[in-house]
């Protein structure tokens, strides 16, 4: 496979429930995970649902996006991390980890890319 990225999934549950509510802080830990990683921050977008409903953002990097949908509701969060390129993306996760403060965190790693023979 002729890679172009790598794709990392996380499931994060146990996570602290205002935080779950709050777009400003999430969007500036998503922030700092884009940074963490050497990316490059094109343009953001955060929503939240109502009155202590979840979040859903997205940053727009150069070299891909890094999206979040969270359930306060059931102290879980859902992240998307897809980065081409040589960019640091264990980097990002230990960060996100450190701070996330969470009971229990899976991550799926996926390398994304075009088969080296399409025979």
């Amino acid at each position: 496979m002729q890679l172009a990225g790598q794709h990392c999934l996380l499931d994060v549950s146990g996570i602290d429930i205002e935080w779950a509510k709050d777009a400003v802080r999430i969007e500036a830990l998503l922030r700092e995970v884009a940074h963490a990683a050497g990316a490059t921050i094109i343009n953001s977008h955060f929503h939240t649902f109502g009155a202590g409903g979840g979040v859903t953002g997205v940053l727009l990097l150069a070299e891909s996006h890094i999206s979040i949908h969270t359930w306060p509701e059931h102290a879980y969060a859902a992240l998307d991390i897809f980065m081409c390129g040589s960019h640091q993306i264990e980097l990002a996760l230990c960060l996100l980890k450190s701070k996330m403060q969470s009971d229990f965190i899976n991550i799926n790693m996926i390398n994304r890319g075009l088969p080296t023979n399409l025979n």
